[in-house]
């Protein structure tokens, strides 16, 4: 298969040609969320990144098996520490409902949200709870090679053990000697060689709704634990890429390659790809910081930082526009922007079939390339946009008369906005399909226009717009209160 896809790798910290184990199939996971509430523009960001990723690698050709997992157990509130109660089984706690009543309201939600934003679903999305039993096995594994202990019915990574044989802070740049000194006391970490060993499994306390038998104890797994032992079920021993968010890089992905190695004795992933995190005034948008929108909120604009409501292709056009490592500034404006953008986009892509064929004078191949040549750049859409861009004035001109197009030209051109716009980038032109809040606005802006000019006695200008209305089949009905307007 013919192509020159690079792609960044964060393990080796350079580009490196997508080059699969196993042609034409690719395996790829993708950490989803953790369902303890609605879903928010950094969720989106994630999901947008990665849905870009899995149609580009199928539009090249490729087989792809995307697994994107559910995190409903085991997530504990403090990442890094592995401090606080279950983040699901807090909510479940809160509003008084069954842990597996939120995962599903919230899954059902998630669902919903992705659809909205056109983000295609995953090959298998498992849950960490459906697989407690793959999960156990594998940390059988870890304590056979000695890599983990039991204590009190837990069972802990132990990370300096490990680092004698691998190197635990590849992915991050992290060193275990500066973890070392850097170590704290903290309260229910007693039982830790180190407070930065991590919980392979956690023995459950009298007040722990979810649990389950182990040879250790009656309790859960550690959160790591679940996409070390998916990815293997679903995707083999070595697959192609990882992904999720930036900030899983640490501790939960440089984790994950621990345990691989210490079970198998080999790296998992070939390609590790993280996208960078959205902002709201140059600080990181996240739940933990309650900064967050939700995705609902941007949908129905009931938020008091929204100026109003934004469609759903306006948000994933305006993650498109900057690149997947690049971290993304969220304002009213910058999604105004987006929506001008994606409209003058679509604008283009309708006039491509009303134009006349001539002889032509552009390349349009120049532009196939030059978008193709961004895309396989480690899928820098941004840069492929602005290409797009250029052909969609070019196409302005040639309507104008400026420039002209051939039959083949108007065709490559269709063909290039088409497949990029709808099936790679994955929007959906929704203009059109319910536009009356935009008729009620443009009516409601003419008869302001008609009533001005009777009120400067233009009866000429009135008359006119009223004749020009039932043109099309629009009557103006005037009385004491003022004017309103209906189809006839």
């Amino acid at each position: 298969m013919q192509h020159n896809l690079q792609i960044y790798n964060t393990l080796t910290r350079k580009k490196e040609i997508f080059e699969p184990i196993n042609p034409p199939h690719v395996g790829m996971y993708v950490c989803g969320p953790t369902v303890y509430g609605d879903a928010h523009l950094g969720h989106a960001r994630a999901a947008i990144t990665f849905d870009i990723v899995f149609r580009y690698l199928m539009h090249l050709g490729y087989k792809v098996r995307y697994v994107r997992n559910i995190t409903d157990v085991g997530h504990l509130e403090n990442d890094t520490d592995e401090l606080g109660e279950d983040k699901i089984a807090k909510k479940a706690r809160l509003d008084q409902l069954e842990p597996m009543e939120v995962v599903q309201l919230f899954v059902n939600r998630y669902h919903k949200n992705m659809e909205q934003l056109n983000v295609l679903p995953p090959s298998i999305e498992p849950s960490a709870s459906g697989h407690i039993i793959e999960q156990i096995e594998y940390v059988k594994e870890i304590l056979k090679n000695g890599y983990a202990y039991e204590q009190d019915g837990s069972v802990y990574f132990d990370v300096v053990r490990y680092n004698q044989d691998y190197n635990y802070g590849k992915l991050s740049g992290r060193k275990v000697e500066d973890l070392l000194q850097n170590t704290r006391e903290l309260a229910g970490q007693e039982d830790k060689k180190n407070s930065f060993d991590f919980a392979l499994w956690k023995k459950a306390d009298a007040k722990h709704i979810m649990r389950w038998p182990s040879p250790w104890s009656d309790g859960y797994p550690g959160w790591h634990m679940e996409c070390s032992a998916m990815g293997a079920k679903y995707l083999g021993e070595q697959f192609d890429i990882h992904g999720g968010g930036l900030d899983l890089l640490f501790p939960h992905h440089e984790s994950e390659i621990a345990q691989v190695n210490a079970a198998k004795g080999h790296e998992a992933v070939k390609y590790w790809m993280h996208n960078n995190m959205i902002t709201t005034s140059g600080q990181k948008m996240g739940k933990s910081l309650n900064n967050f929108i939700t995705l609902d909120d941007f949908f129905n604009g009931n938020n008091p930082a929204l100026d109003r409501a934004y469609d759903p292709m306006i948000i994933r056009f305006f993650m498109l526009q900057a690149h997947y490592r690049s971290t993304l500034d969220f304002s009213n404006e910058a999604l105004q922007a987006a929506e001008k953008g994606m409209n003058k986009l679509f604008e283009a892509n309708k006039l491509l079939g009303q134009i006349q064929a001539s002889t032509s004078s552009v390349d349009i191949k120049k532009y196939h390339d030059l978008c193709y040549d961004a895309l396989n750049d480690d899928f820098n859409t941004p840069i492929a946009l602005a290409h797009l861009f250029d052909l969609a004035r070019i196409v302005n001109q040639v309507n104008d008369g400026k420039e002209s197009f051939s039959e083949e030209d108007i065709s490559m051109a269709k063909k290039l906005f088409e497949t990029l716009l709808f099936s790679v980038f994955g929007l959906r032109d929704e203009k059109g399909k319910d536009d009356s809040h935009l008729i009620d606005y443009l009516m409601s802006t003419i008869l302001d226009i008609r009533k001005q000019a009777k009120l400067n006695k233009d009866y000429a200008t009135a008359d006119k717009i009223r004749e020009e209305l039932e043109k099309l089949n629009i009557q103006i009905k005037d009385s004491k209160e003022g004017s309103n307007w209906s189809f006839k």
